[in-house]
């Protein structure tokens, strides 16, 4: 698989994640909501990171981290309104381990939260797809 076909498989599997976030928040599923919004921005990240560097992505689910190792090769650079997104959603990916994290997380949650999310996100994931080289 060439790098190309390694970035449609992360794209391919971000854009389920976008839609499954969708679904989420008509389930009224909050905490889901986000993760599934953390797992959308990270896989595409992962995608371009595939693109830029190589194929051998880094085992994280730190966004920032990610896009801060490709962040000089992309065409603008990236806003401190997105990085803090990035960080937030980092903040929300979900280790099934710990049972008692979750439930903090989802305390914290409501349907409006969950939306901002989601909205931020989908901006972020379409700006993400205009940094493809």
């Amino acid at each position: 698989m060439d790098a190309q076909e390694k970035y449609e498989y992360w794209l391919d599997t971000a854009e389920y994640d976008l839609v499954t976030a969708e679904a989420m928040l008509k389930a009224g599923r909050w905490l889901y909501v986000v993760f599934t919004c953390q797992q959308a921005i990270e896989k595409l990240s992962k995608g371009l990171y595939t693109l830029y560097i190589d194929d051998n992505v880094p085992y994280t689910h730190n966004i920032s981290g990610l896009i801060e190792k490709i962040e000089k090769l992309l065409p603008e650079p990236v806003t401190d309104e997105r990085y803090n997104l990035f960080e937030s959603l980092t903040s929300h990916y979900l280790n099934g381990r710990y049972a008692n994290f979750k439930q903090k997380l989802n305390e914290r949650l409501s349907e409006r939260v969950a939306t901002d999310y989601l909205e931020r996100s989908k901006e972020a994931f379409a700006w993400l797809l205009t940094m493809k080289p």
